[in-house]
């Protein structure tokens, strides 16, 4: 079944012998058994609350990772797990929305946070900083914990490169950290362009 197609039902037909003009009463369509009714209700509750709980589970991780946090002892299995289950249920298509437009953007408000509290020539240091943590731990760990998200558009390092330039780069406004003239700029910073320009996500600049 493809997704975004209607399921096909198979409805059980009951044959009866020649001669017999009683039509059978289908059974699905009948009015459902009042004393069914908690029970369909509670099944429906414990798979909302189901996905409600594997939502929570990988907000949490997510938002700990970019506190500067690290996965617990097999953390990272029941994430993946989580993800597989939330892919299967209706809420799958909305998975890389949701990790972009909410996750993404409150994690990395933390990171812009911390770079515009410090003033003056060490903001520059301190970006170099918040990118090495970002590129060798956060970044990583992004991936590994969206790892069962595949096929889409924009891969997850894609989706979190995008959000570094436009949620901390572009609001930080590198160009007023590097004055006319200055030579000496940290390594790290140089890196950041390069695969921020290597991933497709920077145009490189013109001669």
């Amino acid at each position: 079944m493809t997704r975004g197609s209607a399921p096909t039902l198979y409805l059980p037909i009951e044959f009866h012998k020649m001669g017999s003009f009683r039509r059978p009463r289908p059974r699905f369509m009948s009015s459902p058994v009042l004393s069914d009714l908690p029970r369909f209700q509670a099944a429906r509750q414990a798979v909302h609350l189901s996905s409600n709980s594997a939502w929570n589970s990988v907000q949490t991780a997510v938002i700990n990772v970019f506190k500067g946090g690290s996965l617990q002892n097999n953390e990272l299995f029941l994430l993946n797990e989580n993800i597989r289950r939330l892919l299967k249920s209706e809420l799958g298509s909305f998975i890389t929305d949701y990790f972009q437009n909410q996750l993404l953007a409150k994690g990395l408000l933390f990171v812009e946070e911390k770079v515009h509290l410090c003033e003056g020539e060490n903001r520059i240091d301190l970006l170099a900083e918040v990118w090495d943590h970002f590129f060798t731990e956060t970044l990583p760990t992004l991936q590994a914990i969206f790892y069962p998200v595949q096929g889409q558009e924009l891969t997850i390092r894609q989706i979190a490169l995008l959000g570094f330039r436009d949620l901390v780069l572009l609001k930080v406004k590198l160009e007023e950290m590097l004055p006319v003239g200055q030579t000496k700029v940290p390594s790290s910073i140089v890196q950041m362009l390069l695969i921020l320009q290597r991933d497709g996500i920077l145009e490189p600049a013109p001669r």
